[in-house]
């Protein structure tokens, strides 16, 4: 087993990310059940830090991402906000990374926001029939800031991607199967194990023949990423400037409804 452990300002260990495994499929747990693992800056951090050391480590070969038993991530923690993106990683520290090794991931419960988005950075989802997958911000005057204008179309129809970015409502488990966004679907309580089960099956299999399958498989996709990317950017800095943006945060965070000015 390995964990990495981030200091508070008082230097008392906050553990946000634990990761675990020493054979091939390595498993990484987003851990901050108090904030249903919203990410802040030390959040962000710590699973770039995983992440860095899952792909520098030659004798590891799939990770499992899991936000354990009760829930996969609500997003950014709009009290703090997620930090910057990091150099490797990107938002969240996952979302702009360019894998080269496969990871997995393992969902139970909301998949919400940038937890969504995280979601759909991964090479595969795992989800067991009571998860689900929304995109809320836009609830807050806000937009899906993280991949999520552009992954959600690729990953699901176009309409329905159209529908959940526009609506914020929830996608379930069993419906985003049948569309062919969640790989496997299992019992409640059973992703993780079914996750690990896909890890092995990709473990076995040739490292190299793996990880040229997969990189010429991203590089086939995501030609227009940098596009994607500077188009996301404009319509997030757009909506963030906007006084509804102000009363959407706000509105959620003294839990009342939102008044709209459209300004």
């Amino acid at each position: 087993m390995f964990e990495w452990h981030h200091g508070t300002s008082n230097e008392e260990a906050a553990l946000t990310v634990r990761a675990e495994g020493t054979g091939p499929v390595r498993i990484i747990t987003m851990d901050r059940p108090d904030k249903r693992n919203a990410f802040d800056g030390e959040m962000t951090r710590a699973l770039d830090a995983a992440l860095n050391a899952f792909e520098d480590d030659d004798s590891a070969r799939v990770a499992v991402l899991t936000g354990g038993a009760d829930f996969f991530s609500a997003g950014t923690d709009i009290r703090a906000w997620a930090g910057e993106p990091t150099e490797r990683g990107g938002p969240y520290g996952i979302t702009g990374r360019a894998l080269t090794k496969p990871v997995i991931a393992a969902v139970e419960g909301a998949a919400a926001g940038g937890g969504f988005e995280i979601a759909l950075s991964a090479t595969m989802i795992v989800a067991s029939i009571s998860a689900h997958f929304s995109f809320p911000e836009v609830g807050l005057g806000l937009i899906a800031e993280c991949g999520g204008l552009f992954r959600a179309p690729r990953a699901l129809p176009l309409n329905v991607a159209r529908e959940l970015l526009l609506t914020g409502d929830r996608l379930p488990a069993q419906r985003a199967h049948d569309l062919g966004l969640v790989n496997r679907l299992t019992d409640p309580g059973r992703a993780l194990t079914e996750a690990v089960s896909l890890a092995e099956r990709i473990a076995a299999q040739a490292p190299i023949a793996v990880r040229e399958t997969l990189r010429a498989v991203e590089e086939a996709h995501p030609a227009d990423d940098e596009t994607d990317w500077a188009r996301t950017a404009l319509a997030k800095t757009r909506a963030r400037a906007s006084a509804d943006a102000t009363e959407g945060v706000d509105a959620f965070l003294t839990k009342r409804e939102p008044r709209w000015t459209n300004s």
